[in-house]
């Protein structure tokens, strides 16, 4: 028998892997028929176009949503960097503050002493120091009470800082729950689709299986490497009972595409698979 074909589809690089039957090996029986397929290459290419457009539409959609998710955590980090900007400024600024009320303090203490010392110094000169020391206090009292609501603004801001740093700390703690959600929502739904397809794939080879009564009650594992479009692109010898290994393995070649997602992401569990069959 001989074939004439010429495929052109974007298959993975792993080569198709065909094996003919030698004549040690067994025969199917007479009811197995062959048959020879002429396949019609314009239509072969403009199924093959149509995959590509699709595949690549699906790679513009997949970069322009991690580009939306860079952006938003670079605008995430760059409003982070300049709300620690503001705090450290302000920091500064209490900083500020606290030296010049102290340098403050440290004049009024001073002017006490001096009026202190020209009362002593000059006994006509009592009144006018007194009203002068009268004044000093009363500027002092002046300045302490200054000083009083500074501090009092100061633990103030300092107090609206700290609730505003909880606020960012209960938000990201928010945003990184959710996360967790989606992504343990995702995986969930990654493998109901494996579930799925692995039970639709067992179905298709199950369907085109022949089982002789020698077989029945006896298993093989079996590793299956399949194309994105579920083409199948090796089949191991298989692990068990060597005539189910083989029977389940012709099955699967004859079938030649199993049904296959087109999720990326159960593509990827599902390209390379190892399934048990059990003859029943």
């Amino acid at each position: 028998m001989i074939f004439g074909m010429n495929f052109k589809m974007p298959f993975d690089k792993t080569p198709l892997q065909v094996e003919l039957a030698t004549p040690d090996e067994p025969q199917p029986d007479n009811r197995e028929i062959v048959q020879a397929v002429t396949v019609d290459q314009a239509a072969v290419e403009q199924r093959v176009n149509e995959i590509r457009e699709r595949e690549r539409q699906q790679d513009i959609a997949e970069k322009r949503r991690q580009e939306e998710l860079e952006r938003r955590a670079v605008e995430a980090r760059k409003a982070r960097e300049a709300e620690q900007q503001r705090l450290r400024e302000l920091q500064q600024e209490q900083e500020a503050e606290r030296r010049k009320l102290e340098q403050e303090k440290a004049a009024a203490q001073k002017q006490r002493e001096e009026a202190e010392q020209a009362a002593a110094a000059a006994a006509e000169r009592r009144k006018r120091e007194e009203a002068a020391a009268a004044k000093a206090e009363a500027e002092r009292k002046r300045k302490e009470e200054e000083a009083r609501k500074a501090e009092a603004e100061r633990k103030k801001r300092e107090q609206e800082a700290r609730e505003r740093a909880e606020r960012e700390r209960q938000l990201q703690e928010e945003l990184e729950r959710e996360s967790q959600e989606r992504a343990s929502a995702r995986r969930q739904q990654v493998q109901s689709e494996v579930d799925r397809y692995s039970a639709l794939i067992r179905n298709t080879v199950t369907r085109n299986w022949i089982v002789d009564d020698s077989m029945r009650g006896k298993e093989c594992r079996l590793n299956i490497t399949l194309a994105r479009s579920g083409f199948v692109t090796s089949v191991s010898e298989g692990e068990g009972d060597r005539a189910v290994c083989e029977s389940a393995r012709r099955a699967i070649l004859k079938v030649g595409t199993l049904p296959m997602s087109k999720d990326p992401d159960v593509y990827e569990q599902m390209k390379d698979i190892t399934f048990p069959f059990k003859a029943e």
